[in-house]
């Protein structure tokens, strides 16, 4: 059992990195999602609902950390066009704390209302968007993507008017259990403002609390090593997930390389590179095959950022290594989501591009493909199976072995793998809409997670990162 252990780190790096904010006052607080699990490891599995509401819906404090809720300051590349004029404009930084291994976690909200930074935007968060949250993290935490948890969903009771979906629609509070809010953009924020000494006390605070480290020799060199070393471990598990985050803004990434923030994403329905999540994406900039691209230009505008106070050279070799890394961290994903252990790099990433090529080859649905061929062997007929390049990268799988208990679980035995297209998260939301009923939504949760605990272990291991 986790203790509970307040910890208000953020509070060491002054007033400047974040504005204190009052939560909205809401009609209502219905209780719609809370995760016990995550809430077990950080010892807030105690709670009762009534406690649950007060902290999660009116923002209580909890006992011994942040009295008040603070917004945090940052700036960000969206789409590529700088912008200095964002910041926390719908959600605030609730509490800090430890889970059972130590980490420092930030319990953040979404829909919790006007901030400094909110510019236009009524704070507000619909109750579908909260609901799309749930099965964004829920899945890619089974698949074994590094991701914020969504811990509450609350409904608030509001009338919320949006152009990208019916209106009135229902509001919700939502908050998310994550290891660190600290963007790249909250780096480049204070390189705007030539803040030299704020950037030191970040960088520090980044190593201490969130990479372990400490008495480093070069303090900015060892958060771009970590930094890149995140971004691409990131960009292979989107990859091997099937998914496509949809925004992946300066702004939206993650110092610790966590995955969070999910408007537009989606599953992709084949291996298809030019796939995208968000309709406003008409350039493909974030589509499935050019995330890594992505993320790979964001650490250089990390990298620029820590520029204003360290030397090129010493952040040079961390941005070259990101390609090699990328490679290894995907072939490692790749290999562990079919349950074949791995051998050595250069075969391994020679069977990983065989399997991406027999994806893209054929028009069959990623999860049902990953899901027959778990072990590295065919274990289900398909037409798509047929092909030359599914019998190349069979050929090369007979070298493999499969991973010992890879098809163990009983999920394995089923007809069909767990996939989440969109177009069943849009079936999951409509009896919620038109009648109130949860029961779908919270058995897919119970099918997700259960798969997930056939793909226990999936992560990719340390020393393959």
């Amino acid at each position: 059992m986790t203790a509970y252990r307040a910890d208000p780190a953020i509070l060491s790096l002054g007033e400047d990195m974040f504005a204190a904010v009052t939560p909205a006052a809401f009609p209502e607080t219905v209780i719609r999602f809370r995760n016990d699990r995550a809430a077990a490891e950080v010892g807030l599995d105690h709670l009762n609902d009534v406690e649950w509401a007060r902290h999660f819906g009116r923002f209580e404090a909890l006992p011994d950390n942040l009295r008040v809720p603070l917004a945090l300051a940052y700036h960000g590349h969206q789409f590529r066009s700088y912008n200095p004029d964002i910041g926390d404009g719908r959600g605030f930084l609730f509490a800090q704390l430890r889970d059972g291994d130590g980490r420092l976690m930030d319990l953040g909200t979404k829909g919790t209302g006007r901030t400094p930074f909110s510019r236009t935007g009524d704070g507000r968060l619909t109750l579908k968007g909260g609901v799309r949250e749930i099965l964004a993290t829920e899945m890619l935490e089974a698949l074994g993507v590094e991701t914020s948890r969504t811990f509450s969903i609350i409904e608030t009771g509001e009338a919320l008017t949006r152009g990208d979906e019916p209106s009135p629609t229902r509001s919700a509070a939502m908050v998310r259990l994550s290891h660190s809010h600290i963007r790249y953009g909250s780096f480049q924020r204070l390189a705007y403002r030539k803040d030299a000494v704020t950037m030191e006390r970040l960088t520090d605070y980044c190593l201490a609390h969130l990479a372990g480290m400490s008495d480093v020799p070069d303090r900015y060199a060892a958060l771009m090593d970590y930094a890149v070393s995140g971004a691409a471990r990131l960009a292979a598990s989107y990859r091997a997930a099937g998914f496509v985050h949809g925004v992946l803004n300066t702004d939206n990434i993650n110092i610790t390389g966590e995955s969070f923030d999910y408007g537009p994403w989606r599953f992709a329905p084949r291996w298809d590179d030019g796939f995208t999540a968000a309709y406003f994406d008409q350039f493909g900039l974030y589509s499935f095959g050019r995330q890594a691209e992505a993320l790979q230009w964001n650490v250089h505008q990390l990298a620029l950022a820590l520029r204003t106070v360290a030397e090129a050279d010493s952040l040079i070799p961390a941005l070259k290594s990101f390609p090699d890394r990328y490679e290894a961290a995907l072939a490692a994903a790749l290999l562990t989501r079919l349950g074949i252990q791995a051998q050595d790099q250069e075969n391994d990433t020679r069977l990983a591009r065989a399997w991406e090529a027999a994806l893209a080859a054929s028009e069959i649905e990623p999860d049902r493909a990953f899901f027959d061929w778990r072990g590295g062997t065919r274990r289900r007929d398909h037409a798509a199976y047929e092909t030359p390049a599914f019998h190349a990268f069979a050929a090369l799988a007979t070298d493999y072995s499969a991973v010992p208990g890879a098809t163990d679980h009983e999920y394995w035995s089923n007809d069909a793998p767990c996939s989440m297209l969109i177009e069943e998260m849009e079936a999951l939301w409509a009896p919620i809409a038109e009648d109130d009923d949860w029961a779908p939504l919270e058995s897919k949760i119970d099918v997700i997670r259960r798969m997930g605990e056939a793909h226990e272990g999936l992560r990719v291991p340390d020393d393959q990162r």
